[in-house]
């Protein structure tokens, strides 16, 4: 089973916690850092915009994607979130079989 690190950003940090734990709730996720406030710069319809957003680290497999992509798409306030799924290259073995454990339903 092929872990992901999924990244997500959201609005406030009301909001990023509670899709965390959704998303832990649910075992889609087998861990979610939030992680601190960070400012985001981009272009969004037509228009340079600057946002305070607080980033999430997903850990979760290449089997669980799918749901967790909906669940996180049904439940955020963005018109367009970012989730951006990035697989690794290398990491603890022991680790990975934890996140594919938590994950299983």
């Amino acid at each position: 089973m092929e872990t992901l690190l999924v990244i997500s950003t959201l609005p406030d940090r009301a909001s990023a916690e509670k899709l965390a734990l959704l998303l832990i709730e649910q075992r889609l996720a087998a861990c979610v850092n939030v992680l601190a406030p960070c400012t985001s710069v981009y272009r969004w319809q037509g228009k340079v915009e600057t946002a305070t957003e607080i980033p999430l680290l997903i850990k979760t497999t290449r089997e669980r994607y799918a749901a967790l992509e909906a669940a996180i798409r049904a439940h955020h306030p963005y018109e367009l979130p970012e989730i951006i799924a990035v697989s690794p290259s290398a990491g603890l073995p022991a680790y990975f079989e934890w996140v594919k454990t938590e994950t299983t339903t």
